[in-house]
């Protein structure tokens, strides 16, 4: 093994809307340093760059040459931060979120970055929000069931429109000769690890939950070709690459990325991770039974198990997804600090604003504060957190957000709470899913920004009625990157024991209130049944909705 006396290793976190870096020492998992870079093009969801092609409804792109812009800035940031002598470092790991997905030729180069293909929408990064290849999907389920598919059951028998497969289809269908020039489709995951190295290794991680990886083997060619005679062959023509367990070596650091980055030539790189599942180790649930949600923009779930079982509306169980040797199962919400964000934007009067701006707090400040003076109730309210639709339990994007209860009594703080709430009713209906099906959560730990507001934090402890442990770093997924480097680099034997050093997590920092507890199992009921009339039930209103929407844009664009 690598001497860690003095060794550091450098984890970097690619989020939604930035990229950070975190210096951290092998022994103890001291954090001495951190940069961040914010992406100049951030998400296009409208038009592309330059005022380029206006975008539908449900896109989600990005511009990779961002996430270069992050190594040659965020990481000189962090370890000039730290004062550290860039010697010391041992190892580099990464993360993404997923399922972010790269077209590119054979040797890496995004299409976007082609002459004659930068018009061209289809040529740029899909986000994990990109929410257009819901009809794709749709088609593989209903295909996937009649065919008696046994992977499915994994997915809690549901392939979602965020996955490999649905974007690949889509882009198929919406752009051939695109897809025809994509000789590679590539994880985000996996293209930023094969920039560093110069090797394409996938991930197990991304493979497993985002790619219908299974047993070894993805979606046979005779399924593909039922979707599209020409997507027979796109397993094995696009996709499939050698795969790499959690905690490898992808390879040494090439020359040219050491020059991006300030660190030596040579290192080991870590095969890539996923943003939730990475934090995990970092916030040390490497045992059965203790869930960690990362929070921010949306919440992932993750939780290792050492059973198999079917959970309906999960987002996937992957034997070593998470922790060698464990089952690692994965849930989500597609909209959490989204869907906040968009309130405090869209629906809040100019006097809360103006109020923040006096007060020199955010408007969610004032607003949190406002609502935590309110009873359990009070406000009335009851509101389904779908306004990016719902990935778990019902696995459907096509779902939208809805406030039940409004009067003209009704403030913006109380709209507030309800939404704040309806994230918390979501994470339990996953947590229930999980219990349901033999799968028990037996502790909860927090991670990502959205822990930073005491009454959220409050709202979910007494809705799930479990105690809430935080991870102890601001910058938990950069932490777990850096976790898994020291793997890489020998520094620690493998990943339980690297988090046995390195994780940081404080226990039981919110407990619930019984009295609330109670209270919220009153109003969980009527979330529940809310949640069954419009996600289970048969008359579709959401489904028809948006596609009146779509229907009227793409009339105003001809």
């Amino acid at each position: 093994m690598t001497d860690t006396s003095d060794a550091l290793v450098v984890g970097v976190d690619f989020g939604t809307l930035s990229g950070r870096a975190v210096v951290v020492r092998v022994r103890d998992g001291a954090e001495l340093g951190s940069g961040v870079h914010d992406y100049r093009h951030g998400v296009l969801d409208t038009e592309l760059p330059g005022g380029g092609a206006a975008l539908p409804p449900d896109w989600a792109l990005q511009v990779p040459s961002d996430y270069l812009d992050v190594l040659r800035t965020a990481v000189p940031a962090a370890l000039a931060d730290a004062g550290a002598d860039p010697r010391q470092v041992v190892g580099l790991g990464t993360d993404f979120t997923a399922c972010t997905m790269v077209p590119t030729t054979a040797d890496g180069t995004p299409l976007c970055d082609l002459p004659g293909f930068t018009g061209e929408p289809h040529a740029y990064v899909k986000l994990w929000k990109h929410h257009a290849a819901q009809p794709q999907a749709d088609r593989i389920n209903e295909l996937a069931r009649r065919r008696g598919e046994e992977w499915l059951a994994r997915y809690g028998g549901l392939i979602s429109c965020e996955w490999e497969f649905a974007k690949a289809l889509q882009l198929l269908e919406e752009a051939p000769e695109l897809y025809a020039a994509t000789e590679r489709w590539v994880e985000a995951a996996d293209w930023i690890v094969w920039r560093l190295t110069g090797n394409y290794v996938r991930n197990t991680c991304s493979a497993g939950y985002k790619g219908i990886r299974q047993e070894g083997g993805y979606p046979s060619p005779e399924f593909l070709e039922q979707l599209h005679p020409d997507f027979a062959g796109f397993v094995a023509e696009k996709l499939d690459q050698p795969v790499g367990a959690l905690g490898e070596r992808a390879g040494g650091l090439t020359a040219e990325a050491a020059a991006w980055t300030g660190l030596p030539a040579g290192i080991a790189v870590a095969v890539g991770n996923v943003d939730a599942h990475v934090t995990a180790p970092a916030a040390g649930a490497v045992e059965p039974g203790r869930l960690v949600a990362i929070m921010g923009t949306s919440t992932c779930h993750v939780l290792s198990s050492d059973v198999l079982r079917e959970v309906p509306g999960m987002c996937g169980v992957v034997d070593g997804g998470i922790v060698p040797g464990l089952w690692g199962y994965e849930a989500g919400q597609s909209g959490v600090g989204d869907i906040f964000a968009w309130y405090v934007e869209n629906q809040v009067p100019e006097r809360y604003h103006r109020l923040a701006d006096e007060r020199g707090v955010s408007v969610h400040e004032v607003l949190s504060e406002l609502a935590a003076g309110q009873r359990v109730g009070e406000h009335g309210l009851l509101a389904l957190d779908w306004h990016s639709g719902n990935r778990s339990v019902l696995v459907d994007h096509e779902l939208s957000g809805l406030i039940v209860g409004q009067t003209l009594s009704t403030r913006a703080e109380d709209g507030y709470r309800a939404l704040l709430e309806a994230t918390a009713f979501g994470t339990r209906m996953i947590v229930e899913a999980f219990a349901a099906a033999g799968v028990p959560v037996t502790e909860v730990i927090v991670a990502g920004g959205l822990v930073r507001n005491p009454l959220l934090m409050r709202i979910y402890s007494d809705v799930l009625n479990l105690p809430l442990s935080v991870v102890g770093s601001a910058q938990g997924p950069a932490l777990g990157a850096a976790l898994h480097a020291a793997v890489a680099a020998g520094a620690h034997p493998d990943i339980r024991a690297a988090a046995a050093a390195m994780a940081s997590v404080e226990r039981a920092v919110h407990r619930p209130d019984p009295g609330n507890a109670a209270a919220y199992d009153v109003l969980f009921a009527q979330y529940a049944a809310l949640h069954d009339a419009f996600g289970r039930g048969g008359d579709g209103v959401m489904h028809t909705l948006r596609a009146i929407r779509r229907a009227a844009v793409e009339a105003r664009e001809r």
